[in-house]
């Protein structure tokens, strides 16, 4: 079997994430961040979904996404249904799901070339 090194064509890419920590590209990171194909943004002041509010979102729709993918953790929970307005209300679709799901569901998007914007509740 002949493996070839596949190198994303944008700037940033989830290696993978779980509760505590996430490796972007060959960075371990420890705190919650934002990110999307072409930026990196470190320490975001979320420390949980259920208390998360549209002021938080400032700096996610400031990247003008098409798609939020909100990575809430080790286990599914979800933001405060007025959040989730906020950005349903701009025409911006929200997803929430682990960590892990959320660096996967990420990397597809961006591969494919799509406005995505991730953030991620690092709670390590």
């Amino acid at each position: 079997m002949l493996l070839h090194l596949e190198r994303p064509d944008h700037e940033f890419f989830l290696r993978g994430a779980d509760a505590g920590s996430a490796m972007v590209n060959d960075r371990r990171l420890a705190a919650s961040f934002i990110l999307a194909p072409d930026r990196l943004i470190e320490h975001w002041a979320v420390r949980d979904i259920r208390e998360l509010r549209t002021d938080d979102l400032a700096p996610l729709l400031a990247l003008q996404p098409e798609l939020i993918v909100l990575g809430c953790g080790a286990r599914q929970t979800f933001p405060p249904a007025e959040t989730m307005a906020a950005c349903l209300a701009r025409g911006i679709g929200v997803e929430t799901m682990i960590n892990a799901s959320a660096a996967r569901t990420f990397n597809v998007l961006a591969g494919e070339g799509r406005r995505v914007v991730a953030g991620f509740i690092l709670t390590g």
